[in-house]
């Protein structure tokens, strides 16, 4: 490899991986801040969400919430899938063949992760109208928690499951066989992994509501496995093994509650 050109694709993936290391802090600062002002109201014995219905100031600061909180746990998972693309467009550059920009690609990988969170502040307003959540960190009731974690213990198993899991465990055969050219190609690109992406961790980001939304040390759990399940070698089997401590957790949940 030419050494100009090595040390040019190091610099890009070292301006790739701090601006995703400041995009994912800045994010947990968001939420760190926020868990700390529901906190200050719920001593303050302020109006509770559960206590009157949502306004629609409400239901844009909860999706406001969802999408930050999508974007600290499921970046550093995306880290990979960037990286390998940065490297990809440097090798372009040298080629003099047009570049397809790695922010439009990760425009397109959190706009999947804005629709699921829209989706997941829908759910949430239904659980607040059904009186099921409760609390500042925002949790279910222990028998719903079991069938969340039951679901998403059986899901770890399925054919959907293991097929997004591949996809997202390989960035490289990714972009082999999903390449567009162009601006609009970079975001659809993006749009594609990041629907592998929410395939793949969509009942895991469910299990939020089990220990609290506003659970930081619960988030930042679920975000340091799905990036193990991405990362690691042994990938489907760390996915298998979560699978079946999740449906064990969860019977259990369930029959306490019972």
């Amino acid at each position: 490899m030419n050494p100009t050109v090595d040390r040019l694709i190091r610099r890009d993936r070292a301006i790739v991986a701090t601006g995703l290391l400041v995009v994912g802090a800045l994010a947990w600062v968001y939420i760190f801040r926020l868990s700390r002002e529901m906190d200050a109201m719920a001593e303050m014995a302020l109006a509770l969400p559960r206590m009157k219905p949502w306004s629609l100031p409400d239901f844009a600061l909860t999706f406001l919430m969802w999408a930050v909180m999508m974007v600290a746990m499921m970046v550093p998972s995306a880290t990979p899938m960037l990286l390998i693309f940065a490297t990809v467009n440097r090798r372009r550059m040298v080629e003099n063949t047009p570049v397809v920009r790695t922010g439009l690609f990760l425009l397109g990988y959190l706009a999947v992760w804005a629709a699921f969170s829209l989706g997941a502040t829908l759910g949430q307003s239904g659980l607040h109208a059904a009186a099921l959540i409760s609390g500042p960190a925002v949790a279910v009731a222990p028998w719903l928690g079991g069938v969340l974690l039951l679901a998403a213990g059986l899901y770890q198993f399925t054919p959907l499951k293991n097929a997004c899991l591949v996809r997202c465990q390989s960035p490289l055969g990714f972009i082999m066989t999903d390449w567009r050219e162009g601006a609009l190609g970079a975001f659809l690109m993006g749009v594609r992994h990041g629907t592998f992406c929410v395939g793949c961790c969509w009942v895991l980001m469910a299990l939020l509501f089990v220990a609290g939304v506003m659970n930081l040390l619960w988030a930042a759990a679920l975000a340091a496995f799905v990036l193990l399940e991405k990362v690691a070698p042994p990938g489907r089997a760390v996915s298998r093994l979560a699978g079946g401590l999740l449906i064990t957790w969860g019977v259990w949940l369930i029959a306490r509650a019972l």
